[in-house]
């Protein structure tokens, strides 16, 4: 849950009324006044409203104009590090993807190994695009996966460009399957508590405009 404001409204806009175990846990949090633009807890799950709506890999995104960022990182040294997490564009100044690499992975010691996957909504704008190309060809040890729902605005010529250009900076781009989305329900998503974790419910379309995206991708790269 990212840290709200005590007069901000409850979760309640959301169709889930709050218990007061929660409230006990956001007054908690309130108490740090030295709160971040944004928090990330590892670990933390985006409520299951906001992925069966922004996560949809429908054709044409109206309204789905956020970017959800789900990560992934290894990181290899000595010992190995996962850490995994969600970043969306709201909670910070910037779009999901430089959020990434400005608070989560600021700067990559030479002397270890990353491998980062995001489950991401919508593949990349040309800004964000080009700041993932510079960012793999400066760290040498850093390997990204990014596994897409959407492509955002892959007809346009400088967007192919950018995807091109990411790709020959190493980076791969795969839309995601409907075993992906099952992984990011399964590994992102909240699940009500105490209930069983609920199984995830494929969309009508699901396979059909993966395959769509994957037909568009290939033709781009």
């Amino acid at each position: 849950k990212m840290a709200e404001k005590q007069e901000e409204p409850s979760n309640t806009q959301n169709g889930e009324p709050d218990n007061a175990e929660e409230g006990e846990e956001k007054k908690k949090k309130l108490k740090r006044e030295d709160l971040p633009p944004f928090e990330i807890v590892t670990g933390e799950r985006l409520p299951a409203i906001f992925f069966k709506f922004q996560f949809r890999n429908v054709e044409y995104s109206s309204g789905r104009n956020k970017t959800f960022l789900c990560y992934v990182v290894e990181t290899q040294g000595k010992e190995s590090v996962t850490s995994r997490g969600y970043l969306e564009d709201e909670h910070a100044a910037a779009h999901a993807e430089m959020a990434f690499f400005n608070t989560i992975l600021p700067k990559c010691e030479s002397s270890l190994r990353y491998n980062i996957t995001w489950y991401v909504s919508s593949s990349p704008c040309v800004t964000c695009a080009d700041r993932i190309t510079e960012t793999l060809k400066k760290n040498k040890n850093l390997r990204l996966t990014i596994m897409v729902g959407r492509l955002f605005m892959w007809e346009e010529p400088e967007m192919q460009a950018a995807l091109k250009k990411m790709k020959s900076a190493g980076c791969k781009l795969r839309i995601m399957k409907p075993q992906d989305f099952e992984y990011v329900w399964q590994n992102f998503v909240e699940q009500e508590e105490g209930e069983e974790a609920k199984a995830f419910a494929p969309w009508e379309d699901i396979q059909e405009n993966f395959q769509y995206y994957e037909e568009k991708l290939a033709e781009i790269l």
